[in-house]
């Protein structure tokens, strides 16, 4: 099981933003990814984001200062780049960019790519300096109306570089391959 959330309080141009992503294995949690962002509007379409977040799950955990940017930049590709700076100098930043084809009124499909490059080696949580892992996924979701869609999926998942030579130590894969369902819903 796997989840991947991101919520939002408060108004247009100052708000509390959560976004939460991880896995759940037989019953452990052996990655997750949290923060919790104060976000502020500088221009239409595009707020900066000053916060924290905690790695928790397998390994020691990590917690980072995070400062980042998301919006829509133009022809409306939605942009979410996010630097950290951690315990020890660690350094990283996460770049994520998504795009949605309106194949009816109703029926969407999502293309969506994010990257995690990290400054240096943290063998504790099986991460290499460098281009660190990558996501691919293509959703096509249906609008029952606008505050609920549900929606299914693939998703590609894969480790590079210095990361990819720890898991194939640990004799982890380095590339899988998933389906994936959900419900996207706003209140």
């Amino acid at each position: 099981f796997s989840y991947d959330a991101q919520a939002w309080f408060g108004r247009d141009y100052d708000r509390l933003v959560i976004k939460a992503e991880g896995d759940l294995l037989e019953g452990k949690v052996p990655e997750a990814r949290t923060e919790v962002l104060w976000g502020h509007a500088f221009a239409p379409f595009w707020d900066t984001q000053l916060g924290l977040r905690s790695d928790s799950g397998g390994g020691s955990e990590r917690r980072w200062l995070a400062v980042g940017v998301q919006g829509l930049a133009p022809y409306w590709f939605g942009v979410d780049a996010v630097a950290y700076i951690g315990e020890g100098g660690r350094t990283a930043l996460r770049l994520g960019a998504e795009y949605e084809v309106l194949l009816t009124q109703k029926l969407i499909l999502q293309p969506r790519v994010e990257f995690n490059i990290y400054g240096q080696p943290d063998e504790a949580r099986e991460i290499g300096s460098g281009l660190s892992n990558g996501t691919a996924a293509l959703r096509l979701r249906y609008e029952i109306n606008r505050q609920l869609a549900p929606y299914i999926g693939v998703e590609w998942k894969g480790k590079y570089g210095a990361t990819a030579d720890l898991a194939r130590t640990a004799g982890e894969r380095t590339e899988e391959s998933r389906w994936v369902a959900g419900v996207r819903f706003w209140f």
